[in-house]
């Protein structure tokens, strides 16, 4: 690595300057900036600086950075119970489930995770104990992400990212996004389940429809496979929708598996993977476990979390902001057009503008939310976001990218 890189690695993440090499592994390009706090949906720097996060640490701090509530769940879990192991049963667990299959509108069982990427992980595994043995494999699409576990990154449909770190796990195959016969040419009897998700996050912002979401549910029906919906980035409230896919489907009804992680701690690391009992039942003692997953930390700040978003009506509340931020976008000059469900959304530039460099230089500006892809900027801030903090970063993205036009 360059010695420059190096360095800029270093100073990012507050090493001492005398270090020949930075402490932290270089799995990210070197940090622009350090944040230190974070007050609703404002973050300042070590240096004092005031930034809008447009972002939310990319659809996870939906209910704000530092939110009262969570921060006053957690800090009494802390000084009561920290950890026991999932031998034996903590008191947020069950709650928190209950919460989950109320939002989803059909009973499940849920287990917790740490992270999105795990609970894809016991998605896939629940799939193949569901098929059993030769029945394995798991059906996809291009442009998707799920993670980067060797298991996830192999059902991520994103060629490029696999090269790397080729032989992949055998058990996926992948269909062109959104092309429902492309997808039904891939289900052969080697096939378990579908995974997808209702707004490819990473991929684009790209949103699935009605049509697409029904074929999948009849096609797995008819073959007996498992439609696994990805919510990591898309559930709790972010698209107007508690999940989603019921942007997509009529109450009652949709997937048999659902994953979720990001927003459900509102920082906090935890994930969960819902399924219906049926579906549920292909586990027995034994087939999975995490020694951290769903500790009395994490879960004490998701079922926090859950009860202020049931509460405040949170679907409502994000569809709000998203009305008021959509509007506003669309009229700034040089932007396209958008796309997404509700605040989980794709600001597509006029051609010729990078959209990295309108990002980069929203940054400087004092706004913080990222390029999705070369042409397009991805906004995901809390669903709290207030009416004066989305006027104000309008005004910062336009000013931003009337500097890289000219």
């Amino acid at each position: 690595m360059p010695v420059s890189t190096v360095t800029a690695h270093r100073d990012g993440v507050g090493a001492d300057p005398e270090d020949q090499r930075c402490p932290i592994m270089p799995t990210y390009n070197p940090p622009s900036i350090m944040f230190v706090r974070g007050d609703g949906s404002e973050l300042w720097d070590r240096a004092g600086k005031r930034y809008i996060d447009w972002l939310a640490g990319i659809a996870v701090c939906s209910l704000g950075h530092s939110n009262p509530e969570v921060a006053a769940a957690i800090a009494e879990q802390a000084s009561k119970l920290l950890h026991v192991s999932n031998v034996f049963a903590t008191e947020h667990q069950a709650p928190i489930s209950k919460m989950l299959s109320q939002m989803i509108g059909r009973p499940g069982q849920v287990f917790f995770s740490n992270s999105g990427a795990e609970a894809n992980e016991a998605a896939l595994k629940l799939a193949r104990k569901w098929g059993g043995r030769g029945r394995h494999k798991v059906v996809c699409a291009y442009q998707s992400f799920h993670g980067r576990t060797l298991n996830t990154l192999a059902a991520t449909g994103q060629p490029a990212k696999w090269e790397a770190f080729m032989p992949l796990p055998d058990g996926f195959k992948h269909a062109v996004w959104a092309d429902i016969d492309d997808l039904e040419r891939q289900l052969d009897d080697s096939v378990a389940a579908v995974l997808l998700e209702p707004v490819q996050g990473e991929g684009g912002v790209n949103p699935a429809t009605t049509e697409y979401f029904a074929a999948v549910r009849r096609l797995c029906d008819e073959r007996g496979l498992l439609f696994i919906a990805d919510e990591v980035q898309a559930g709790l409230a972010r698209t107007g929708k508690w999940f989603g896919f019921q942007h997509f489907f009529d109450e009652g009804a949709g997937p048999d598996v659902v994953t979720m992680a990001k927003a459900l701690g509102n920082g906090m690391p935890i994930g969960a993977c819902w399924a219906t009992p049926e579906a549920a039942a292909a586990f027995k003692p034994g087939d999975h476990a995490t020694t951290f997953g769903g500790q009395p930390m994490a879960t004490s700040a998701a079922r926090r979390t859950l009860e202020l978003m049931l509460d405040m009506d949170a679907p409502a509340v994000a569809s709000r902001a998203a009305t008021r931020l959509i509007d506003a976008v669309v009229g700034i000059d040089g932007v396209s057009t958008t796309r997404g469900l509700g605040l989980l959304m794709a600001v597509e530039l006029e051609p010729g503008i990078d959209a990295k460099e309108v990002a980069t230089t929203c940054l400087r500006n004092g706004l913080v939310l990222n390029a999705v892809t070369a042409t397009a900027l991805r906004l995901t801030p809390p669903i709290t976001i207030s009416d004066a903090l989305i006027d104000e970063g309008v005004e910062i993205l336009a000013r931003s990218i009337a500097e890289v036009r000219s």
